[in-house]
C-alpha cells in the first residue's frame, strides 16, 4: 500500500509531506503509549495515535516510520508539523477513532 491509499482509506487530511504520498508502507501500528511503539513496531509502518505532540514525531523518526496519523479528529500544532517536515515524515489526521482506523487499514491489506 502507498501513503496515498492510507489517506483515501481513512478520509484523512494531509498536514505535511504531500510530496511523499507515493511512499510504500507495509504495516501499521496503533498506540497512544510511545513506549509500546518503541517495543513493538515494524519498519516502514504508519503510526496511528491520539497523542498529538512533537514527541510522537521523534518516536516515529527513531523507528524509521514514514507517516503519523492522528485519530479522533485531533490536529497537530505548528511545532509538531515543523519537526515532521524537517524529518521527512508525513502527518495526517482522520476523524475515525483508533479502532476503526486500524480496522480500515487492516481490511485494506496492511498488517
Amino acid at each position: 500500500m502507498i501513503l496515498r491509499d492510507v489517506m483515501k482509506t481513512l478520509n484523512a487530511q494531509v498536514h505535511c509531506g504531500e510530496d511523499l504520498l507515493d511512499t510504500v508502507i507495509t504495516s501499521a501500528c496503533g498506540a497512544d503509549l510511545m513506549s509500546d511503539v518503541l517495543a513493538f513496531v515494524k519498519e516502514q509502518s504508519v503510526l496511528l495515535t491520539g497523542l498529538v505532540n512533537p514527541q510522537t514525531v521523534r518516536t516515529a523518526e527513531m523507528m524509521d516510520m514514514r507517516c503519523v496519523v492522528f485519530v479522533r479528529g485531533k490536529t497537530p500544532d505548528q511545532a509538531t508539523l515543523d519537526l515532521a517536515r524537517k524529518k521527512g515524515i508525513v502527518i495526517m489526521s482522520t476523524a475515525y477513532p483508533m479502532y476503526q482506523a486500524c480496522g480500515r487499514l487492516y481490511a485494506g491489506g496492511l498488517n
